[in-house]
């Protein structure tokens, strides 16, 4: 599954240059993430009610056009790579009104349990691995 999130440029995310600032694209993967498991009917709120965190461990981005206030952007997120203790995924974000690639990026997250102590999620909530399996089976 691919997710689409479609987020419009507040005047607050924008920089002097009147481009949307570096920093708010870490934020919006953050957002799209969080539609992603909504759509895929498993939201972080369950996840983490069921004791499982999904903490960050790497965020890479490359940035290619600027987007402005008003703009609307869609960025698509899916699954790089799934494993038991990890997963990674990607985000292409883009301009809707002209589709150019504004930015791209990936995240890098473990699966742990409150205290942070990194879990296998096959065993602790076999129905959100499977899941998230299929979900990566689907993308092939």
């Amino acid at each position: 599954m691919k997710s689409d999130t479609e987020i419009i440029v507040r005047y607050a995310e924008t920089d002097q240059m009147k481009v949307v600032h570096h920093s708010v694209y870490p934020i919006w993967f953050e957002a799209a993430r969080t539609d992603y498991m909504e759509k895929a009917g498993y939201p972080y709120s369950r996840i983490e009610k069921e004791g499982v965190m999904l903490p960050l461990s790497r965020l890479e981005c490359d940035f290619r056009e600027g987007a402005k206030y008003g703009d609307i952007v869609l960025i698509k997120t899916s699954i790089k790579k799934f494993s038991p203790v990890r997963i990674e995924l990607k985000y292409k974000a883009y301009r809707k009104s002209d589709g150019a690639l504004l930015a791209e990026g990936e995240t890098l997250h473990a699966w742990t349990d409150e205290n942070l102590k990194i879990i296998n999620l096959k065993k602790r909530l076999p129905d959100l691995y499977k899941l998230l399996e299929n979900e990566v089976e689907k993308q092939s």
